[in-house]
């Protein structure tokens, strides 16, 4: 096993020199939320899944910084802040303290939350640049790229839309497609548009800068061979060498917001180049107002570096990332942990259901701590995706954390302090085997917070909380306290070392619940180190409220106003886009719906959105690729009566070819819905 794959297996704080093991040295990174718009809850798995990591290895007693910043830069900067009448300057700066604000609301505790836009990026980028071009990593040539005429500028990758090139998707990004993940260049796109107006693009010719990434494919490989990432995240880069790695387009044209590419006067770095280089900014900013040496923290030995992101953005941080860093001369991260995206109710986060909601709508509603719990319940070390269902998470948090965790501590502390002095006594052999069931935990727990699999560790800790609730029904404390006084602090000294123990192993996801808990046990900051101490003879405060239920009425008014406010645009949230350019009443007659029955319906390899669906339509049969997978079980497609778009010029997709179409309508993913006609209905009979 190479010296990566052992880095999420190690054991915390086990690192040995002269005979005793030393504390470790860590840097975290998450990816930049973009400043364009406001924190929402499916931003908050990164930064929650990070900040559990990062007090966890805090709570063991290494030293663990973490380090973000806001993502400045971009075209789309720059049109919110023209729509505004504001500078883009002045757009990320409220932006920055919104998001600064929303994350310490959610107690996610950054050693540095930096921008971008900051003169330590500036020279870093420079200075990457540079060195790649000494190093002839840099190469130009003239590109013909989409402008608009309308809009009087070059299109970015996400402001032109199109049909996809590879299996002629409609309604397509300018750089990917959701349907077969492809990645492209936006001239690649069939039929583009503009989506801010809708206008058809020219092409107009402009040297541009490319970084060679095929010149890195040697170092990429051997890197994600040792380790890099997860295996899932390593086959679908396995994906992208076998079809090649393609030169980088670095540079863009202005008007722009963002750094000037050195020696020139209208071209700028693309944000994306700029945007990773955030975290040597970050880390660089700390460092100078901290006395640490930048050198030492990020390129040397000492502190290990680790990088979490998201599933959508791995082919940069995989990729273009890692190469740059290895062609300037800097290290990369030790490990680049990639997670899945957030759904609701099973669905993609929608602004018309109310379950797009944003951090601070969430917080005047419910505490932060709920989706603190709710989220380490869900977590693993993988790339699936999350979902957030309200019962659920309702249920959840009402049965473990008021009902288990909670009520330990309110049937215990309250007790002790009005009628027993608030003193402890002694542990009896009874009260040691509940101790010693909850501290021979530590070890699994441990590993699982180390590996990611906060899931697991909060199964462990949920079963810890009913052998300790089973421990009071079991000693009857308001039964005893009428009768045996001291039998009563016997039993209630166990209960109150459980809740010490189980707090220490929630404290990374619920800093502020352990803050009370120290408070009302009248003890200091509870770390890994001190979990087998033993209180007895101690004297606690007086009991304080830890947890409130969670009502239907307070969610239901959180996604009510969530329905009402939305939230404001950005580059990765739900939007609505522009009309397309008009057609007239002779182009719809053309035409020619069918009334088809699926005859059988098969998995597609390689594309988990699409079907293959064949269709009897009236005495022949055709075979239509729909992407329904996520939204229809195979077993109850076959004999469904659909409509089909009979008359669509077959197109040859990757995955085969598809002749013609069937009508759905819906936001996507399992949010699909396909149009239909009575079960009477013949097959081939014209649909008016």
């Amino acid at each position: 096993m190479s010296d990566r794959n052992k880095l999420c297996c190690r054991q915390p704080g086990v690192i040995w020199q002269k005979g005793k093991v030393m504390p470790r040295n860590i840097v975290v990174t998450s990816a930049l939320p973009y400043a364009n718009g406001p924190i929402h809850i499916g931003h908050l798995v990164e930064y929650l899944q990070t900040d559990i990591w990062v007090r966890f290895h805090k709570l063991c007693g290494n030293r663990c910084l973490y380090f973000c910043a806001d993502d400045t830069h971009g075209t789309p900067i720059m049109i919110t802040a023209r729509k505004e009448g504001i500078s883009p300057e002045g757009l990320i700066e409220r932006v920055h303290k919104e998001h600064q604000k929303d994350f310490s609301d959610f107690f996610v505790e950054f050693d540095n939350y930096y921008s971008t836009h900051s003169p330590e990026n500036k020279s870093f980028s420079e200075l990457i640049f540079n060195r790649l071009n000494e190093a002839g990593a840099i190469a130009r040539r003239n590109i013909r790229q989409p402008y608009c005429e309308g809009c009087k500028m070059s299109l970015p990758d996400r402001y032109i839309r199109g049909v996809c090139p590879r299996c002629n998707a409609e309604d397509q990004y300018g750089d990917s497609c959701e349907i077969c993940s492809a990645t492209y260049q936006p001239t690649d796109l069939i039929n583009p548009y503009c989506s801010t107006c809708g206008a058809t693009p020219v092409l107009r010719t402009s040297e541009h800068y490319f970084f060679k990434l095929a010149d890195y494919e040697p170092q990429l490989k051997q890197l994600i061979t040792e380790g890099y990432t997860q295996k899932s995240v390593a086959n679908k880069l396995d994906e992208w060498f076998d079809t090649g790695l393609k030169d980088w387009d670095i540079s863009r044209d202005g008007p722009y917001f963002g750094f000037k590419i050195p020696g020139e006067e209208n071209k700028f770095f693309y944000v994306w180049l700029d945007a990773p280089i955030g975290y040597m900014a970050s880390v660089k900013n700390y460092c100078d107002n901290n006395g640490l040496d930048f050198d030492e923290v990020w390129n040397g030995d000492k502190y290990e570096l680790y990088h979490f992101i998201g599933k959508d953005i791995m082919y940069f941080h995989a990729l273009f990332w890692p190469a740059m860093l290895i062609g300037s001369g800097f290290k990369t991260a030790d490990k680049l942990f990639v997670h899945g995206f957030l759904t609701v109710n099973g669905q993609k986060m929608s602004k018309s259901r109310g379950t797009f909601i944003k951090a601070s709508t969430y917080l005047k509603h419910l505490d932060p701590e709920h989706l603190r719990y709710y989220y380490a319940s869900k977590l693993t070390a993988g790339i699936e995706d999350i979902d957030l269902s309200i019962e659920d998470f309702v249920n959840k948090i009402n049965s473990n954390l008021v009902g288990k965790f909670a009520n330990l501590a309110s049937r215990s502390g309250p007790m002790l302090a009005k009628k027993l002095d608030g003193r402890l006594g002694q542990l009896d052999t009874e009260g040691k085997g509940l101790v010693a069931k909850l501290l021979n935990a530590k070890g699994r727990i441990v590993e699982n917070f180390e590996n990611l699999n906060y899931a697991a560790a909060v199964r462990i800790i949920a079963s810890l909380a009913d052998e300790a609730n089973r421990y009071v029904e079991q000693n009857q404390p308001w039964a005893t306290i009428k009768t045996d006084i001291e039998k009563t602090r016997t039993t209630l000294t166990a209960v109150i070392n459980a809740v010490r123990i189980l707090t220490v192993y929630l404290k990374p996801i619920l800093p502020k619940y352990a803050e009370k808990v120290e408070r009302f046990l009248n003890i200091g900051p509870l770390t890994l180190d001190d979990i087998e101490t033993v209180l007895q003879g101690h004297r606690i405060n007086d009991f304080q409220h830890l947890f409130e239920r969670i009502e239907k009425e307070q969610v239901d008014a959180m996604i009510e106003e969530s329905k009402e406010t939305g939230g404001t645009k950005t580059m990765t949230d739900e939007s609505v886009e522009p009309i397309k350019p008009e057609c007239t009443v002779d182009d719809f007659a053309k035409i020619d719906l069918r009334i088809a029955k699926v005859v059988k319906a098969e998995p597609v390899e390689g594309a988990d959105k699409l079907l293959r669906l064949q269709l009897d339509v009236g005495g022949e049969q055709k075979s239509v690729l729909a992407a329904i997978a996520q939204a229809y079980k195979l077993e109850n497609l076959t004999d469904k009566i659909v409509i089909y778009f009979a008359n669509l010029k077959p197109r040859t997709m990757r995955f085969g070819t598809s002749e013609g179409m069937i009508l759905a309508a819906g936001s996507g993913g399992k949010d699909i819905f396909m149009l239909g006609a009575d079960a009477g209905a013949r097959p081939g009979q014209q649909v008016s």
